[in-house]
């Protein structure tokens, strides 16, 4: 049996359905990349935000580029930004580079605001 199923997303779907969801997307944004002026979540940095069910969060994210100046910061601002929400009982933020990030990933809103349309 592969590990990949054929067709199957790179991405591991989010916990879409979950009621903290929108709050913890709305954490991310507060983070920005600080090369871009754009917020993480926005620019399509954030791959996939999985609640369990004690509602411990697992994020799993990317930047811009591997050499970004901030890739050892940047999950623990993103962890400071969600812990304090009140459900949430602990945050994991992981980082990786598969798949690589690309432009087509950011929101029509920073494409907009970054001048890509």
């Amino acid at each position: 049996m592969q590990d990949q199923i054929e067709g199957a997303p790179l991405i591991k779907p989010s916990s879409t359905d979950h009621p903290l969801y929108p709050e913890i997307v709305e954490a991310c944004r507060t983070v920005f990349d600080p090369e871009i002026p754009v917020n993480i979540y926005d620019l399509g940095l954030v791959y996939t935000i999985e609640i369990g069910p004690e509602n411990e969060v697992d994020i799993i994210m990317t930047l811009t580029a591997p050499g970004c100046p901030v890739a050892g910061e940047m999950p623990g601002w993103v962890a400071n930004a969600v812990e304090p929400l009140p459900g949430v009982k602990q945050v994991d933020v992981h980082m990786t580079f598969d798949p690589p990030w690309g432009m087509d990933m950011m929101s029509d809103e920073a494409r907009l605001e970054l001048g890509f349309m």
